[in-house]
């Protein structure tokens, strides 16, 4: 007699599957994969690491902290640099100072930030490459504020320097130093100073009073009208001379 398949399935014997179990070292290995939130990290060189991993890359939010100069940064991380909006603080006097705050990029500051030089001098503004680039506000230690165009951690391009007494410059920029046509208004004297500049020295231009009435310490004398129909084309005449010594 022939037997139909569920009488013959019901005689086969059950066979269970083994598993195989895995090595030892895969498990380890399994365990030593950083994949997710981790606590505290250690490095071979005492630095530390708590936050977000991704294949084995610190990767997401996370802290920072290097032993041998107790510096902290806190922020976003990708392929373990820092990438993403983060705060980096150094240890000052037994306590942690900020020192950067704003956008990273490769390690570096990039982006929109705020570098803390000190209690009273800052800039904020763009950055590239881990230099002040592109427009930006510094505040400085005596008082004086540059607002303006940035190159290369310089001033550069278009911007105005206000001083703490109220005088203030407006123009070119050129590696840091006033270069090209500017205007530097001299608020405590009631003067103003247009024309051209070469590294910080006015070189050919027009002095004139400028609200003298008003000013704190007007010199004695005021200054003589120019009795030239077109006063400012002297100085337009004179910069193709100017520029031979630049």
């Amino acid at each position: 007699k022939r037997l139909n398949s569920e009488a013959l399935l019901a005689a086969m014997p059950l066979r269970k599957n083994k598993n195989k179990s895995q090595p030892n070292w895969r498990k380890l290995d399994q365990l030593a994969q950083k994949d997710g939130m981790h606590h505290t990290v250690h490095a071979v060189n005492g630095n530390t690491y708590v936050g977000e991993w991704k294949d084995n890359k610190m990767h997401g939010k996370g802290q920072y902290v290097w032993k041998k100069s107790g510096a902290l940064y806190d922020g976003d991380w990708k392929e373990d640099k820092r990438n993403g909006f983060g705060t980096y603080s150094v240890l000052r006097d037994g306590s942690l100072v900020k020192e950067y705050a704003g956008g990273w990029k490769n390690d570096m500051r990039h982006g929109y930030g705020t570098r803390f030089y000190d209690a009273e001098e800052y800039y904020e503004g763009e950055w590239y490459a881990d230099l002040r680039s592109g427009w930006g506000r510094m505040y400085y230690q005596d008082g004086s504020v540059y607002e303006g165009e940035w190159l290369e951690d310089k001033r550069h391009g278009r911007g105005v320097l206000r001083l703490a007494c109220g005088n203030r410059y407006e123009g070119l920029w050129k590696c840091d130093m006033k270069n090209g046509p500017g205007k530097f208004m001299y608020l405590d004297k009631g003067q103003v100073y247009t024309g051209e500049w070469i590294d910080d020295i006015p070189v050919c231009g027009m002095l004139e009073d400028f609200g003298r009435d008003g000013a704190p310490d007007p010199p004695v004398y005021p200054i003589p009208k120019c009795s030239l129909k077109d006063p400012m084309s002297v100085p337009e005449e004179m910069k193709d001379n100017i520029s031979s010594y630049k």
